[in-house]
């Protein structure tokens, strides 16, 4: 018998003797984090008017930290902001939809990726914080562009190629842009790196204003994403790094590409707090505690929002070769964003029915009108593609094209 039989046979009846339990039991049992969407309830009874504050109590286990102490889990919120968010998800996953028929019909070409389901993640962030702070994602991103400022005609008409998308028919779906959102970006989580130069322009201009720099778990294992932890820690920058783990990455589960899945805790030093994002109360409290957190000098955060994609990685990606169609549908409907929010609004007495119908038939009828309105935009000319190379205003004297004697002089346009 080998010698490392014999050794594992020894050290096994070692254990038996000394009656030592396994370590697996001797563990203190993990607590899983909250996922529902629904299971918030309110403190109290609600006040008549729709601005009035009312406290409600998320679950228990809406969030994990790590190194830090999490936020309350005791909230403030008014009916007008429980009606607004419900509005702007059903509007953020109308356009998306619309993005997806107009991708089947050939209307939309090359890249495009969708956030249908991740809707709280954006959504609450954006009602946490406020102009003077920056947001910059991946390739996911027309959600934070049209919140940040941007239009739902100016994202699907961008995605169409034409002139009246925000950029101009030229960037397409991973390149869109508004003074706070710094895109839509089409490297694996180049954006990170790109984020943590924003806060370090924060900080060095001393405005009390945070960065949140996005990614995703499947971008998590990018070296320039521990990079620009290093440097964000060195230089304590206002930067919230924010993993959107929607478990999976392109065709890969979280779990068969990263060791270590809890991602909220990769910051080493770095404090992190994982978040249930299927809840957009809890969204929106953890984002708001992030932003007070970085903000009065305490140093960067690692965010991990748990959520979930309904579609596929792209619109190449059927999505059901890595997954089965019943856990997607299982998750349609016990934990989706929208319902949850709906059956709290209505279960709390915030409105009824008919209204928030309203709200679902006004979205469409606002998202029908933005695609007929971008299907009408021209296609930019060539000569367009002269611009925005360089910042208006900085460019050389001429440009080369793509052979020697393709040449175009700027001045000329002067």
């Amino acid at each position: 018998m080998a010698f490392s039989a014999l050794r594992a046979r020894s050290l096994r009846a070692g254990v038996r003797a000394a009656a030592v339990k396994p370590m697996r039991s001797t563990l203190p049992q993990i607590r899983l984090l909250q996922t529902d969407s629904d299971k918030s309830a309110p403190a109290h009874e609600l006040p008549a008017s729709g601005s009035d504050k009312f406290k409600v109590n998320l679950p228990e286990d809406s969030f994990h930290s790590y190194r830090c102490d999490g936020p309350s889990t005791e909230v403030e919120v008014t009916k007008d902001d429980l009606v607004h968010m419900y509005k702007q998800m059903v509007t953020m996953r109308r356009m998306e939809q619309a993005a997806d028929a107009l991708y089947k019909q050939k209307m939309i070409r090359g890249f495009c990726h969708l956030a249908i389901g991740q809707e709280a993640v954006s959504v609450g962030m954006e009602n946490a914080i406020d102009g003077d702070d920056r947001v910059i994602t991946s390739y996911r991103c027309h959600t934070f562009a049209v919140l940040r400022g941007g239009t739902i005609k100016g994202v699907l008409a961008e995605l169409m190629g034409r002139v009246d998308g925000m950029s101009y028919g030229k960037g397409g779906s991973m390149h869109i842009f508004t003074p706070s959102f710094f895109g839509g970006n089409g490297i694996v989580g180049a954006q990170v790196p790109v984020g943590a130069g924003i806060a370090l322009a924060q900080k060095y201009s001393k405005k009390k204003a945070a960065t949140f720099a996005l990614y995703g778990d499947g971008a998590s294992n990018q070296g320039q994403v521990f990079e620009a932890y290093n440097m964000a820690k060195l230089w304590n920058l206002p930067c919230i790094f924010v993993c959107e783990n929607n478990k999976y990455g392109m065709g890969t589960s979280a779990e068969r590409s990263s060791m270590n899945t809890d991602y909220f805790t990769r910051g080493d030093k770095i404090p992190g707090l994982q978040v249930n994002g299927m809840d957009i109360l809890a969204v929106r409290q953890a984002c708001s505690w992030a932003k007070e957190w970085v903000t009065s000098g305490k140093g960067p955060l690692v965010v991990e929002f748990v959520t979930y994609r309904y579609g596929g990685h792209s619109m190449s990606d059927p999505g059901t070769t890595y997954r089965t169609r019943d856990e997607v549908q299982a998750m349609r409907a016990e934990k989706d964003t929208i319902a949850g929010l709906k059956k709290n609004i209505l279960d709390w007495g915030v409105s009824d029915e008919a209204s928030l119908k309203a709200i679902v038939d006004g979205a469409k009828t606002e998202v029908d009108t933005a695609v007929e309105e971008a299907k009408q935009s021209p296609f930019p000319d060539l000569k367009e593609f002269w611009t925005d190379i360089y910042y208006k205003g900085t460019e050389p004297p001429f440009m080369r094209g793509r052979e020697k004697e393709e040449v175009h002089f700027y001045n000329k346009e002067a």
